[in-house]
């Protein structure tokens, strides 16, 4: 019997100090599903919908999340379930028929000026209330773009919640 070639060892090897690096390096994970990353952001579509303790109907309703637009981060996918959380954390497993891709955003800051250009000097639009749900635009490393009852203008990324601190948006 004769042994492996010392160049296959070598990119095994290669390959293996990379896959370590990708991992250390906290890439998200991906959904066994879908196939896109893990924690992602995603909003409610309907205007309500049940939290279940499990991935299936036979599971116990906790709560109803009644906000359309709330913005929610999936945490986990199991079949045409999804586990969720809100901004408190407080979460389970929804049908994916309540979720969409649309993406919004809670303002955490009360009174948050939405500025007209992603600047802290520039002219304000708009002043918004904490709570508010707004429609998210572009995203730059501080900034993003917002939409909300008729007004758009750019944000504080950091007084927001439902947009990753690193992400940029397009």
């Amino acid at each position: 019997m004769t042994s492996p070639p010392k160049r296959s060892f070598a990119i095994a090897m290669a390959f293996m100090m990379i896959w370590a690096e990708v991992l250390a390096a906290g890439d998200p994970a991906l959904g066994p599903v879908t196939n896109l990353p893990l924690p992602r952001f995603v909003s409610m579509k309907a205007a309500e919908g049940n939290v279940r303790r499990g991935p299936s109907l036979t599971h116990r309703i906790d709560w109803v999340f009644k906000h359309r637009d709330m913005p929610l981060r999936i945490t986990a996918e199991h079949g045409h379930w999804r586990r969720v959380e809100d901004r408190d954390g407080q979460g389970g497993w929804v049908h994916y028929s309540l979720l969409s891709g649309v993406r919004t955003v809670i303002n955490d800051q009360e009174g948050l000026t939405l500025r007209l250009r992603a600047d802290p000097k520039a002219p304000a639009v708009a002043i918004m209330q904490a709570g508010v749900i707004a429609r998210l635009g572009k995203c730059g490393p501080d900034w993003c773009q917002l939409r909300s009852g008729g007004f758009k203008g750019w944000a504080p990324k950091a007084a927001l919640w439902g947009v990753g601190a690193e992400e940029i948006r397009d």
